[in-house]
């Protein structure tokens, strides 16, 4: 079925039928399992044709498969963009994305807050690897922001919605200050998915997800996506990006010329992802696929829960304090109001005043919310931030960081909110018995 922007097809559309790939030879309307590592040619003609790049047909599935190629173009679909690729996790998804726009020496600016994974990935691998990560506040001004610009500076990268604390950050802001900066943003968009948020509308050039999180659905499978834009002009700036806008070899157009605004996403596939093999299987594919299907009433249910236990929770005696951008109270509620009208997403967070020990009592208690790192399933997670996912952080970094001793990560899945704010109130229950025990420190 076509979905090209003249039908103007609604999202719940698309995400069924975008990019969807009917099977020629049985014609099952479900798209098949392309469980292959490599493909016939038809003739010597056709395997100069496919390693030149000017057919598209699959070479080998390092790079590319048929079942993942549909992933790829339903997510950019949804998007917004011109084009996309799904690879073995969104860590990798990161990490292709900075190989293919920087070199050793290049330099990165990123906002302060991000995903503790995703600052780990930039201060250990990529730093051991010559690239130069410099994490600035969102809040800084334009000026500060400029001032960290160097010619080698080849991208500008946030997230959505920061995870665990929820500081929805000013997309349109931060695309302009790294337009002015001759580079392109890139955003991790996982925690907001497409349904609640496309930054490519709000001026970012690339976005990634982890796949395996609101996407799939289900926590069965693992993967990242990364979409191009296909709006940033990279032959305007072929002094940051000559790998896209120069002749690779002798007879052979740049990217630039040869696949115009998709030129990033044909470099990451046919260089990048086929050089370094972060390959996803496509078995993994096909979940993801059906997950998506279905993405927009999962967010649905999921927002509406979040909504609810994060109201509960605020008026919880035992909370100092809860971080979900869908509370007036919070101080991202109004830009949530701008960027994801939609909802806040599902990640709360909130903090036991008593501390640590308070956090060990409610996790143990817990029984039907599920006590493991993930977020994004159709159960509901919950997790102490600070001895797990901050845990490598001294006290001074993670207090500096806002995860705070007592800080609870909860993912909000799609149980009915009775049952899960009832498991969350005998948890919280076993916290105030255990806190007003005699000898209680």
């Amino acid at each position: 079925m076509p979905t090209s922007p003249e039908l103007c097809l609604d999202f719940e559309t698309r995400q069924i039928h975008a990019g969807e790939m009917i099977d020629p030879g049985f014609g099952a309307r479900v798209g098949p399992i392309y469980q292959t590592a490599g493909y016939l040619f038809s003739s010597f003609d056709d395997a100069e044709a496919r390693f030149s790049g000017a057919t598209a047909a699959s070479v080998y599935s390092r790079s590319e498969n048929p079942t993942n190629a549909a992933a790829g173009r339903r997510l950019a679909d949804l998007e917004g963009g011109v084009a996309g690729i799904v690879v073995g996790s969104g860590q990798a998804a990161i990490a292709a994305t900075l190989f293919a726009l920087a070199s050793s020496g290049d330099h990165i600016l990123a906002t302060e807050n991000l995903y503790e994974g995703t600052k780990q990935l930039f201060l250990g691998s990529l730093t051991r690897q010559g690239l130069r990560v410099e994490f600035v506040p969102e809040s800084a001004s334009d000026a500060d922001w400029a001032e960290r610009v160097t010619p080698r500076t080849r991208a500008l990268f946030t997230e959505t919605i920061p995870n665990p604390k929820n500081q929805v950050v000013d997309l349109e802001r931060l695309a302009a200050i790294a337009h002015r900066a001759s580079v392109p943003l890139v955003v991790d968009s996982t925690v907001a998915t497409p349904y609640l948020c496309r930054p490519i509308e709000w001026g970012a050039d690339i976005v990634i997800h982890s796949t395996s999180k609101w996407l799939a659905g289900h926590g069965a499978v693992i993967g990242g996506a990364v979409i191009d834009g296909g709006r940033f002009d990279w032959a305007a700036h072929s002094d940051r990006f000559p790998q896209l806008t120069t002749s690779p070899r002798a007879g052979v157009s740049s990217f630039v010329d040869r696949f115009g605004t998709a030129a990033f996403l044909a470099y990451l596939r046919t260089v990048t992802v086929l050089e370094y093999g972060p390959t996803v299987p496509p078995t993994s594919t096909f979940l993801l696929l059906h997950g998506i299907e279905t993405l927009s009433l999962r967010m649905e249910r999921h927002v509406t829960n979040a909504q609810q236990v994060a109201e509960w929770l605020e008026r919880h005696p035992l909370v100092a304090g809860v971080d979900y951008p869908g509370l007036p109270s919070n101080a991202f509620h109004e830009r949530a109001k701008k960027y994801l009208p939609k909802g806040s997403g599902s990640v709360v967070s909130f903090d036991l005043a008593a501390g640590r020990p308070a956090a060990r009592l409610f996790i143990d208690a817990l029984r039907l919310i599920s006590n493991m790192t993930h977020i994004g399933d159709v159960r509901t997670l919950a997790l102490h931030t600070g001895s797990t996912i901050h845990g490598r952080l001294t006290e001074p970094e993670r207090l500096a960081a806002g995860i705070t001793p007592g800080l609870i990560r909860l993912s909000i899945g799609l149980e009915s909110a009775r049952d899960i704010i009832a498991d969350l109130e005998q948890a919280l229950g076993a916290v105030h018995r255990g806190t007003d025990a005699p000898g209680h420190a």
